[in-house]
């Protein structure tokens, strides 16, 4: 069980699978493995021993999403093993998933975004330049915040106005670089400059520290949290939050669902039609708080 569970991962790994999933599956397995037992072959398992993993899980105290994250860590183990003939069936598929209340992330409203990216950068902020770039683009092209860390300074396609972007699984795609997001790149790269000459050596990257190194995700969170809270945002706000806001504010505004889709890089169009629930949910807010006959 033990080295299965790391030949998996090895191949998470080699598809390109976010740094977040490896961890977390990584840490779901080898919990798996001790739970079962590491030297107990995978096709020995049965849904009995899953369903027992998962009591124990809750016996812990973990929350129904974090139970649903290892089921589904186990889930893709066992659809890994029988696509390598290693398993001939996967007991995870007669564990049903734990019923999860639907949350929906709240999203700024396009006016609070646009206060704070029309405004001054907080005086904390090291790097203004970068760090209003940084909300540019991750509201602006909708970027995941992997994906953000990852373009470099090739991937900016000025003549198509446009951003070569790397997606989960090795996937690619140009998005619409906009106005905004695009002066905001050139009023940084005289400061990036000003940071390569002062950097005996500097990473490829569009977006780097102070050192001349690639931005982390890490980074960028910290970032972001910062300028929301600064701003009188409420501090749950993180990168995510602005690809959400990038989704819900362009269906709003009428944009195709399709499209959307494309720009977000988004594999199925189920995932992206999330935007269309929060997207009702403003819009009944608003109902609510103007129409004469909600009240």
């Amino acid at each position: 069980m033990e080295k299965a569970a790391a030949l998996f991962v090895q191949g998470l790994r080699e598809r390109n699978a976010s740094a977040h999933t490896v961890r977390a599956y990584t840490r779901d397995l080898a919990e798996f493995a001790a739970h079962v037992g590491k030297n107990r072959k995978p096709e020995a398992v049965d849904h009995v021993h899953i369903r027992g993993f998962l009591s124990e899980l809750y016996g812990r105290g973990l929350t129904k999403s974090s139970v649903a994250r290892s089921l589904a860590a186990v889930r893709s183990f066992y659809k890994w093993l029988a696509r390598e003939g290693l398993a001939k069936q996967n007991p995870a598929a007669l564990v049903s998933t734990p019923k999860l209340p639907k949350k929906l992330p709240r999203v700024p409203t396009a006016e609070e975004i646009n206060a704070v990216l029309d405004s001054d950068m907080p005086e904390h902020a090291a790097f203004p330049e970068r760090d209003r770039l940084l909300l540019e683009l991750l509201y602006g092209c909708g970027l995941r915040n992997s994906e953000l860390v990852g373009i470099n300074l090739d991937d900016v396609h000025w003549s198509n106005e446009a951003l070569l972007v790397r997606g989960k699984g090795k996937k690619q795609r140009l998005v619409p670089l906009g106005d905004a997001a695009a002066q905001a790149i050139r009023e940084y790269l005289p400061k990036r400059q000003e940071i390569a000459r002062a950097n005996s050596r500097v990473a490829p990257a569009l977006l780097i520290n102070l050192r001349g190194g690639r931005l982390t995700t890490r980074s960028v969170g910290r970032i972001v949290k910062g300028i929301a809270v600064a701003k009188g945002l409420p501090p749950d706000v993180h990168p995510h939050t602005l690809r959400h806001a990038f989704g819900t504010h362009m269906l709003e505004e009428g944009a195709d669902l399709r499209a959307i889709q494309e720009m977000l890089g988004h594999e199925r169009l189920s995932t992206t039609q999330r935007y269309t629930q929060l997207s009702m949910k403003h819009m009944l807010e608003v109902y609510d708080s103007t129409h004469p006959r909600a009240k």
